[in-house]
């Protein structure tokens, strides 16, 4: 440096640098316009900087540059920052040198590129950090797909459990191969956690649009989101979940497994992800709902309901499978798998009966084939709601279906006190009370077949009574709308003239 430094420079209160006013003037056009006709003025200028890009390492880079006489050499490890610094002060042989740098972009080794990356991750306030950073990464992924040697159906073929390389051998040749081929596929996966999650989405859209195997990224993503979550703050843990969750939606479906995705459910629950990414979610998770289990459904509700699981989740999630218009094994097991979660949340207290009633008919009957863990669950659900009113009783027994129910329950729902007394007012009397009961037939042993014919009748016979008086209760509702009704009209009649 020249002896003569009149120019003190803070560089984002890191340090402070001494220069000559007429060196760095004559390169940098930003210091030219601070000082103006100072330059050529006795007396120390002091000039402050709180956001100039790479902070005091950049600076000293431009800065030897100016002492040299433009004499610098640009590579790909300082590139970067010498790029966004002669920007910022204005330096047109720096950015022109930079330039021709970039253009041999494609040819920098995978350490470079992803340095560079790094850098430009360090340089968040200046906006040039972002088209450099849209170059690196183009190259980088690039490259990436031109070093995995498989193709995308060996790679997926590789990575699937039901896969040779995932099974167990004792056989020492498998068991290299297995490490040859999963290193050959994921080896990239720990160079990335270095990126930011903005760099990685990035990072994510090219590798999408360049139709990179669809498993390989599902496994990156879910990598990448384990073990990042054990040190950044819980704005990154959501914007990451966000990041996986758009990104999981957009790839082939059978690459993206169920249980992985319930691995994500509950953190982003607790995170309150955006509305969006969280619709994703519940959708491809309804998409492969037939391989749920009951442990992935008995999520807990959120904090502000007072319900032990979230309902209303569930609804949703089985919504979606629906939507997809499956039929056949998987609706058999998605009945199955709801009839269960039905039995498991019913002595919940504070489930609301149109809630329960919503999980009831969520299914479409004909894919029951018995009606058993149903009339269980009402069972129970009475029992721990004995304030419920008639109404909310009937609607509830009449999702039962008695021909898919065994002998056992049929004879077990005869002696059901909970069953057999369901009090209804009466419209026209309301001080009576009709009873509805199903009156215990005794019959020997010889004829059971006879037996459960007139416990069929019986059934029947209390399902037209209640359907008679609820027609007798929407009779009175019409009788009374069409009094009111005649009473205005009559009133807005006009009198005749005599």
């Amino acid at each position: 440096m020249e002896s003569c430094s009149d120019l003190e420079v803070d560089i984002n209160g890191e340090e402070t640098i001494f220069l000559n006013k007429q060196i760095i003037c004559a390169y940098s056009g930003t210091f030219r316009k601070l000082l103006g006709k100072s330059t050529c003025s006795k007396g120390n200028v002091k000039v402050i900087f709180n956001d100039f890009p790479g902070g005091a390492e950049s600076f000293e880079l431009v800065s030897r540059f100016c002492y040299r006489n433009g004499e610098l050499t640009v590579m790909p490890s300082n590139v970067v920052y010498l790029h966004c610094a002669a920007k910022f002060m204005e330096v047109p042989k720096i950015l022109e040198q930079a330039e021709k740098c970039m253009v041999d972009i494609r040819y920098w080794s995978w350490p470079e590129l992803l340095l560079g990356l790094k850098q430009c991750q360090e340089l968040e306030t200046s906006s040039e950090a972002d088209s450099l950073a849209a170059k690196l990464m183009d190259a980088l992924v690039e490259k990436l797909c031109l070093t995995v040697e498989v193709s995308p159906s060996s790679a997926a073929s590789a990575c699937s459990p039901d896969s040779s390389l995932f099974r167990f051998s004792c056989d020492s040749k498998s068991t290299e191969s297995f490490k040859n081929s999963s290193s050959r596929l994921t080896w990239w996966f720990d160079e990335f956690l270095v990126l930011s999650p903005g760099l990685v989405e990035t990072f994510l859209k090219l590798m999408v649009s360049r139709k990179f195997d669809n498993l390989i990224i599902s496994r990156f993503l879910f990598y990448y989101q384990k073990v990042k979550f054990c040190s950044v703050s819980s704005n990154e843990r959501r914007k990451i979940l966000e990041i996986t969750i758009d990104t999981l939606y957009v790839l082939d479906r059978s690459c993206v497994p169920c249980k992985s995705l319930f691995g994500i459910l509950r953190p982003a629950l607790g995170l309150h992800i955006n509305k969006s990414s969280m619709n994703k979610l519940e959708l491809m998770i309804g998409d492969q709902l037939d391989q749920a289990t009951l442990d992935n459904l008995l999520v807990p509700s959120p904090s502000k309901s007072s319900n032990l699981y979230y309902v209303n989740l569930v609804l949703r999630i089985t919504k979606a499978f629906l939507d997809g218009e499956r039929g056949g094994s998987g609706l058999k097991k998605v009945a199955h798998l709801i009839d269960q979660y039905i039995a498991e949340v019913a002595p919940d207290p504070c489930l609301k009966p149109s809630k329960f009633l919503s999980l009831l008919t969520a299914i479409p009957d004909s894919a029951r084939e018995s009606h058993e863990e149903i009339y269980r669950a009402i069972d129970m659900y009475l029992e721990a709601h004995a304030g419920l009113t008639n109404d909310e009783k009937l609607n509830l027994i009449r999702t039962l279906c008695y021909e898919k129910l065994s002998s056992e329950s049929r004879a077990h729902i005869s002696r059901n006190h909970k069953f057999q007394a369901i009090e209804t007012p009466d419209e026209q009397q309301q001080q009576k009370q009709i009873v509805l009961r199903v009156e215990k037939v005794e019959i020997s042993g010889e004829n059971e077949k006879l037996k459960e014919h007139i416990e069929g009748i019986q059934w029947r016979v209390m399902e037209l009574e209640r359907a008679c008086l609820k027609m007798q209760n929407q009779m009175e509702v019409i009788k009374k709308r069409s009094k009111n009704s005649s009473r205005g009209s009559s009133r807005s009649l006009p009198k005749l003239c005599s």
